[in-house]
């Protein structure tokens, strides 16, 4: 088994890296319910300008499966390790271009064109990263306590979504409204080129996961491993892909739409929604390991269902408690759909990768999370919108993840539970290779 020092430092590469890969992404979904409408959409009707926004926000999903494809398959091949750097570059550059983009008042339509295109090189990134970054931690843990050490990249959206909302709200306060929209949003971008460099820094100091370079050794990597995938990893990818879709759906719920709703409909600001917003991400920080230990402890699977059961529910339940409620209650909301979406994301990156052998791993894992991005997180603020129509009524909104959450379940039901032996062949065999190489 690799040593205790190298599994925390995969650790905390895979944490940070996805923490700051996501505040990436995060700020750009933030920006699109409260901002970019107005900038680079602008009409004389708001609700246009959202589903504008939104359209544009859904890019960044559909433009996943290409990363998926180019990165799982170059992760299985060359390494998880040399992709993950240039993953978290392709994301860093993108956001930080955006920071400086002219507006549609000074460039007109040429505007919009171009954040589509960096909102699309942002989705490529953020395809090939997860797999990656999930295998970091796992693989350099123990098989059989995969939950827990795989959650670390999940705990990457909601701090990553913590610090985006936090900069925000720390902008919507320091700043006039007039700073804000003047150039105010454009900081929240253009810190991330910072961030990325700290996210480097950590990753390229860790070597290879020991499973991959025992594959390596052992001659045993695919060539052509999308092939495989779709040719006898059919059922896992379909499980892999179904047990997505309801968190990913959820998560753009509590995250997202619940912003455009709570400032059009309720007539909240835009600061007391993203500070709600910020108790909800700050618990995950606490719940998704909790919900990956407790997979371990029970069945995967089972914790994962309890979760998606419960998002199914509240969704009904959480718009009520907005209307006319007094802020702690809106935070208290968000802490609870914050807690249902761990249930399900915790367990979540044991499971996808728990569906594939070891050889294939990084392929199917990227494959999976991306189509289910495309399925579930690219429509469903947008779907939102629409369903819930200019009197932004709940209902078909909620309807809508509930059947999501369905679908999810029947991914549940299709997958299998963890194989340890698949792993602990390899790392066996790695811990072996290391032992010879100290005593030569």
């Amino acid at each position: 088994m690799p040593a205790k020092k190298d599994l925390y430092k995969a650790f905390a590469a895979s944490l940070s890296g996805t923490t700051l890969e996501w505040y990436d992404f995060a700020v750009y979904s933030v920006s699109s319910a409260l901002i970019l409408g107005q900038l680079f959409f602008p009409a004389s009707d708001p609700y246009a300008a959202t589903i504008a926004a939104f359209s544009t926000y859904a890019v960044g999903y559909i433009s996943r499966p290409l990363g998926g494809i180019v990165f799982g398959r170059l992760g299985d091949i060359i390494g998880r390790k040399k992709v993950l750097v240039a993953t978290l570059l392709l994301i860093g550059i993108s956001t930080f271009l955006i920071g400086l983009l002219p507006t549609y008042h000074s460039i007109g339509i040429t505007a919009a064109v171009l954040l589509v295109i960096l909102r699309f090189a942002q989705g490529v990134g953020v395809g090939g990263e997860w797999g990656g970054a999930v295998l970091l931690s796992s693989e350099f843990g123990d098989p059989n306590k995969r939950g827990f050490w795989a959650s670390a990249a999940q705990i990457g959206p909601p701090a990553g979504n913590l610090m985006a909302n936090g900069v925000l709200v720390g902008l919507t306060m320091a700043l006039s409204e007039d700073a804000f929209y003047s150039w105010g949003w454009r900081i929240t971008f253009l810190l991330s080129l910072a961030l990325v460099g700290f996210g480097l820094w950590i990753r390229l100091k860790l070597e290879d996961t020991p499973i991959f370079q025992s594959l390596q050794d052992k001659g045993d990597r695919a060539e052509r491993p999308i092939t495989e995938v779709f040719t006898t990893q059919r059922r896992q990818l379909t499980a892999a892909v179904l047990s997505r879709i309801g968190p990913d759906v959820f998560y753009a719920l509590y995250t997202v739409f619940i912003l455009s709703y709570s400032v059009q409909r309720e007539g909240l600001s835009n600061s007391t929604v993203l500070s709600a917003v910020l108790f909800g991400s700050a618990s995950q920080i606490i719940t998704i390991p909790l919900a990956g230990w407790l997979s371990d402890l029970f069945n995967r699977r089972l914790v994962y269902a309890t979760g998606a059961v419960i998002a199914a529910i509240w969704a009904f339940l959480l718009f009520p408690t907005i209307h006319s409620a007094p802020f702690w209650v809106l935070a208290l909301s968000m802490v609870v759909a914050g807690t249902c979406h761990s249930l399900m994301y915790g367990p979540q990156a044991a499971f996808v990768i728990e569906q594939f052998h070891p050889r294939l791993r990084y392929t199917g894992a990227s494959l999976a999370y991306t189509f289910a991005g495309v399925l579930g997180g690219a429509l469903a603020p947008l779907m939102f919108t629409v369903l819930a129509g200019r009197d932004q009524n709940f209902v078909p909104v909620a309807t809508y993840v509930t059947i999501a959450c369905v679908l999810t379940l029947v991914g549940l039901a299709l997958g299998r539970n963890s194989v340890p032996a698949e792993d602990l062949q390899y790392l066996q065999q790695s811990t072996g290779s290391d032992n010879e190489t100290h005593a030569n």
